[in-house]
């Protein structure tokens, strides 16, 4: 069992296109949404895993559709979508605080054993 979770993040100088290098104006970089996206999945299943357990991205499906400037608030939702044994899969939503969705996706997320997996590299 999951639940849903939401983060809120500031667009810093560090959280643009510029300074990812994945462009070159000063926007909320599509990484840095990733990321984002990748942190509320994880906010959201971390309460419900075993000891010793951790959960791994494995598939990241992201559509990047507004920009962010440097001290935009972006609020971050994360919400279970189906669930398959150790599988979960989330749907995400990035919209600006109080404002227009910038991003939507799906993450999948698999539950590992944390010490077994660091042990296979």
């Amino acid at each position: 069992m999951t639940t849903d979770a939401t983060l809120t993040f500031t667009v810093t100088d560090d959280d643009t296109a510029a300074a990812l290098g994945s462009g070159s104006l000063p926007v909320l970089a599509t990484p840095r949404l990733l990321a984002w996206c990748e942190a509320a999945t994880c906010a959201a299943i971390d309460p419900t895993l075993p000891a010793g357990s951790t959960s791994v991205g494995t598939r990241i499906e992201l559509e990047h559709v507004g920009a962010s400037p440097v001290g935009q608030d972006v609020e971050v939702t994360a919400s279970s979508s189906y669930v398959d044994g150790r599988l979960h899969r989330f749907t995400v939503m990035a919209r600006h605080v109080g404002g227009r969705v910038v991003g939507t996706g799906e993450v999948t997320r698999v539950v590992v054993d944390a010490e077994r997996f660091l042990s296979r590299l």
